[in-house]
């Protein structure tokens, strides 16, 4: 089995090496190719990344290239982390959009638009490298905006299937909370990427008893302390919003915080120089703490499953993905893209029936989708009329004067990365 990584040069890599590496009886790797353009960092990745698997045992190879077209080529399926515009592009997604008094964040509002439009003309260009190498070969996106990303890619008739972290993160802090095994912790995960909801947190399987209720009611001051959302909110609601809602519950006292401290992006830049700096160290086998602080948690133990489901039988059958809506949720097109459980196995992903959303939920995800739906059609087709309907459509803007201000700073800073402009 042969699998690459577009962006492998990122310092999440040694995160997802290590879950590669202990979990090789579940994913069996024969090689795994590391393809990066910026081949300073790739360098240093890719030595930690021979160590890890030299400790662990494991007996893949792991080899490194800018090239894309070679890493590719054969590969079984292709695992995508790229961040065009690196940490630099971060911090201007960050920013100014608090100039117009708007949340900055690299995913979602003005900013995650940003990131779209940047990202998937580079997505579409490497998925049909992928195509005409091995047109069988699957694409797991893990690069962000991951619901558009991968509406763009289901939408070119790529085989892919999105992937976040958010879910397996709270299926482990719940099984910590509830002292079980995380296999034993089935989510009602229903939204859409980084807009979603645990509406039930089954013991034993997706049938199993819901202890949600218990949990907020015994452990709610943990579960708000780390959503950074007040308790009250989480009694009222009765369900466990993703914290990436706190952009929309909290909107306006996020914008203040940001106003007062220094971006994510500037604090990741200053951790990646760290990182990379312990990669270069030749005695260093294994990932250092700090990657810990640096995000993407659980992602690899993520990757494994869905990449051992879809090219083998070794992954769990039931997992939280980005796919078609097909249904799923009736007042969605098909073709949007949601994030739910859903069957996966060698054909993809089939998500599984969803409990009926409340107004409350489903108003918020019709929303978002229409604005998901207008950013890909400006990530595809360019101009400054759709980059502004795509922010005036998002719940987070929705004003006249601030999409205009956010589509003109947007194109300002992103110039260089948009071949329209």
């Amino acid at each position: 089995m042969k699998l690459a990584v577009v962006g492998g040069g990122s310092t999440y890599t040694p995160e997802l090496i290590d879950g590669f590496a202990r979990l090789r009886d579940t994913l069996p790797i024969e090689e795994l190719v590391l393809v990066d353009p910026a081949a300073d960092r790739l360098d240093l990745v890719g030595g930690l990344a021979r160590r890890i698997f030299d400790r662990q045992g494991h007996p893949g190879r792991i080899t490194t290239t800018s090239d894309v077209d070679a890493g590719v080529a054969d590969a079984d399926a292709v695992l995508l982390q790229l961040r065009v515009g690196g940490q630099a592009a971060r911090s201007q997604d960050e920013t100014w959009p608090l100039e117009c008094g708007c949340v900055g964040q690299e995913t979602t509002g003005a900013g995650g638009l940003a990131k779209a439009l940047r990202t998937v003309p580079v997505v579409l260009d490497i998925a049909e490298r992928v195509r005409r190498a091995n047109p069988d070969a699957w694409i797991i996106d893990f690069t962000n905006p991951v619901g558009i990303v991968t509406r763009a890619l289901l939408q070119a008739g790529h085989k892919a299937v999105g992937l976040c972290n958010v879910a397996i993160g709270f299926q482990r802090k719940f099984a910590k909370l509830l002292e079980v095994a995380p296999a034993d912790v089935h989510l009602n995960h229903v939204g859409l990427n980084h807009l979603s909801w645990e509406l039930g947190v089954r013991l034993g399987g997706p049938e199993g008893e819901d202890v949600l209720p218990k949990l907020l009611a015994e452990r709610g001051d943990a579960i708000a302390d780390d959503l950074r959302l007040p308790r009250a909110v989480l009694d009222r609601l009765g369900v466990v919003p993703s914290y990436y809602l706190r952009y929309f519950y909290a909107h306006d006292e996020v914008v203040r915080e940001l106003g007062t401290k220094p971006s994510r992006a500037a604090e990741v830049a200053k951790m990646e120089a760290e990182l990379l700096a312990m990669y270069g160290d030749p005695s260093l086998d294994e990932k250092p703490a700090l990657l810990a602080k640096r995000g993407g948690a659980f992602y690899s133990e993520a990757a494994v499953d869905l990449a051992a489901s879809l090219l083998g039988d070794g992954g769990s059958p039931v997992q939280v993905v980005n796919t078609y809506n097909n249904g799923t949720l009736p007042f969605l097109a098909d073709d949007a893209v949601i994030e739910v459980q859903a069957r996966v196995d060698r054909t993809g992903a089939t998500p599984l029936a969803v409990p009926e959303l409340d107004p409350l939920y489903a108003g918020l995800v019709a929303n978002v989708t229409a604005y998901e739906e207008l950013a890909l059609e400006a990530a595809l087709r360019g101009g400054r009329d759709r980059v502004f309907k795509a922010l005036l459509a998002h719940p987070l803007i929705g004003q006249f004067e601030y999409a205009d201000g956010l589509t003109d700073r947007l194109i300002a800073h992103n110039r260089e990365h948009l071949a329209w402009a």
